[in-house]
């Protein structure tokens, strides 16, 4: 079937057809602004409190297929709340919270207007790329030191653009490289050189994030997205062209690190972050030695400790979403957690290689969530804005192909 299958408004109607794309250009600019956070509150939080509550009032919709997103959410940033209860001071954490409780609303949002309108989903792609472009290019000049006043984009000797950590601006990138390496593997050699260049652009971001967390979702993500496309294209043709492209791709990519690692300041670093296993990783109440602990102060205390009190309490936070979940969202908030990714990745995956005018930009999205769940056990991801757009995307797409299914049982 083709997208006329979608419900459409039986007249043309030009004004409403206006607002309607000032509209989804007012989201774009959104998803634009996710890629400069420099300081918080970020613009991203401000226009989209903004936007969020006009388009609340202008008519938002919020549908029943997307309901366990919005239910489990809600759950979670309650098991906050209660943990919040356990504190005896409570400091910064009431804000801390808005802003867990802001972020579900922004997941909630893109869900319902991708619902309304699948061809948002072109926009905000569009969008996110140019962010992640320009902000790689920051991180990359910066690290470079060919811009003046360039280190504001760096820290510890690493690139970070415009974030305020290399470990987040890293794997920021990781979903753009996965639209224009699927643009390389189907597209046209007219648009071939442009996609390539920014393509290198966002991979050498990464590389020069020096964190081991996008080096290994960008890793997983490539392959995943070709093992997908093998699977999904049946055509023998097709399947070569992927692999030999997928061969060329990495020969380039692996001569491009060479020649960046005759460069002694970026080989030292690469050799140090390079190890598996940091020092403060596998040292005496290092990350892993506080991910035990906290896993059993977790069994003495089911409401949690309060948000931001783990890193107050050992020095450094607890670099795991589910032991995060424990200590600053309580059981409650471990438990609709979990439901919440295991449900999205269950009906994602159900859904994934179904012939939609939106299957690409789910199957994108998908890979690089099921990449963000793994690194979550090495990495915080609570507070990821492009996290939060992922699900967005994944449940907006579920709820698309719900209402397809409705509509062909009618």
């Amino acid at each position: 079937m083709t997208s006329a299958a979608l419900p459409a408004p039986a007249t043309f109607q030009p004004q409403r057809a206006a607002i309607s794309l000032i509209a989804s250009l007012g989201v774009a600019f959104g998803v634009f602004l996710s890629g400069f956070v420099i300081n918080e509150p970020a613009p991203y939080e401000v226009y989209f409190a903004a936007l969020i509550g006009i388009w609340a009032i202008f008519g938002l919709r919020l549908s029943r297929h997307i309901a366990p997103l919005i239910g489990l959410y809600i759950v979670f940033n309650i098991g906050g709340m209660f943990s919040i209860l356990t504190m005896e001071e409570v400091n910064d954490t009431p804000m801390y919270m808005a802003v867990s409780l802001f972020l579900a609303f922004t997941a909630m949002f893109f869900a319902a207007i991708i619902e309304a309108d699948h061809r948002r989903l072109r926009l905000i792609y569009r969008a996110y790329l140019a962010a992640a472009i320009i902000t790689a290019l920051l991180g990359i000049l910066g690290y470079l030191g060919a811009i003046p006043g360039g280190e504001i984009f760096t820290r510890y000797g690493r690139a970070m653009g415009a974030f305020q950590d290399p470990n987040v601006f890293g794997p920021y990138l990781v979903l753009p490289a996965l639209y224009l390496m699927h643009g390389l593997l189907t597209g046209t050699l007219k648009a071939a050189p442009l996609r390539a260049i920014g393509l290198t652009i966002l991979v050498l971001g990464v590389f020069f994030s020096f964190s081991r967390a996008a080096w290994g979702l960008l890793a997983i993500c490539m392959m995943l997205l070709v093992l997908t496309m093998l699977i999904k294209e049946r055509t023998g043709a097709f399947r070569l062209k992927i692999l030999i492209m997928t061969l060329i791709g990495s020969l380039l990519l692996v001569g491009a690190i060479i020649v960046a690692l005759q460069f002694d300041q970026i080989a030292d670093l690469f050799s140090d972050r390079a190890k598996l296993v940091q020092a403060y990783d596998g040292a005496r109440l290092g990350r892993f030695e506080r991910h035990a602990i906290g896993f059993l102060m977790a069994m003495e205390h089911p409401l949690g400790i309060g948000p931001l009190e783990f890193g107050l309490m050992w020095g450094e936070d607890t670099h795991n979403i589910w032991l995060k979940a424990l200590m600053d969202y309580g059981w409650l908030g471990f438990v609709s957690y979990l439901v919440l990714i295991t449900w999205t990745l269950v009906l994602g995956f159900r859904f994934l290689l179904r012939e939609r005018p939106w299957q690409r930009y789910l199957m994108l999205a998908y890979i690089v969530l099921v990449g963000h769940t793994i690194i979550g056990s090495v990495i915080d991801t609570d507070h990821w804005r492009h996290f939060y757009l992922l699900m967005g995307i994944v449940w907006g797409c579920i709820a698309l192909e719900m209402r397809w299914q409705s509509d062909l049982r009618r």
